[in-house]
């Protein structure tokens, strides 16, 4: 597949087509209120750290979406447990006050369905840390979504992220093409993301019961929900992998 890879900085025109590229994420995904507060607003407001991948026929194909932030600040320093949620709400908080950043975060490398399995997701990586260093960043961090942990949601993330093949790669294939590109697994970020809602939303979002108390395995869901069925609500805290990229 002939490919164009561009920011949306170089090519503001397609912005329309970048935010409306088809993506399957599970519904429950687009519900963590950090995301829905954030997500959005990084390619009107960060467009140089939205890369986005064109085929030959003009068709968007893959974005990636990633952020600056400091990560140096006095009152942080460490990669964050709240992973993917606290990175978003640091990098606008420091935009806000004009806080220079130190390192870029990856949020999201996304293939459209029909492109998926061609390495695709590989080279838009290579892209943001290409992206980043052209900004003059050192690292690029990445709270990595493992693609095939949800075929496992009851065995812990802290076993599951640090297993390893014959060869010593991860035996996940999404932390394996972040190994391969130079990213070493650091931590665990054990509440990177958080869904919190009504069972008749869970019901809507899955077309699962949410009808009994304690731990409901969802499709696509890398751990099990926590289900208050006698108190109408159920909970999804989902754990990440910290990888670190040296550039």
């Amino acid at each position: 597949m002939q490919l164009k890879v561009s920011s949306l900085a170089e090519r503001p025109e397609m912005l329309g087509h970048v935010v409306r590229m088809t993506n399957s994420w599970p519904e429950f995904l687009l519900q963590d209120p950090v995301g829905d507060t954030h997500y959005g607003r990084i390619a009107t407001e960060l467009p140089e750290y939205v890369l986005f991948a064109e085929d030959e026929h003009g068709r968007v194909v893959a974005h990636a979406y990633s952020v600056p932030f400091a990560l140096a600040d006095e009152d942080r320093g460490e990669l964050p447990a709240r992973g993917w949620d606290q990175v978003l709400a640091w990098a606008f908080a420091d935009r806000r006050r004009g806080t220079p950043p130190d390192t870029v975060s990856a949020i999201s490398i996304v293939v459209a369905p029909h492109a998926q399995g061609g390495g695709l997701s590989a080279r838009m990586l290579s892209a943001m840390r290409d992206n980043a260093r052209a900004h003059g960043f050192a690292e690029v961090v990445a709270p990595v979504r493992p693609s095939a942990k949800h075929l496992e949601p009851r065995t812990p993330m802290e076993e599951y992220a640090f297993r390893e093949r014959a060869d010593g790669l991860p035996h996940d294939p999404w932390l394996r093409v972040h190994i391969r590109a130079g990213g070493v697994i650091e931590a665990v970020a054990p509440a990177s993301m958080t869904v919190a809602a009504s069972l008749e939303e869970w019901r809507a979002w899955t077309g699962l019961p949410f009808d009994t108390e304690g731990l409901v395995e969802v499709p696509g869901a890398l751990v099990p929900v926590h289900c208050e069925a006698r108190r109408g609500y159920a909970v999804y805290v989902e754990p990440n992998v910290w990888v670190r990229h040296t550039l």
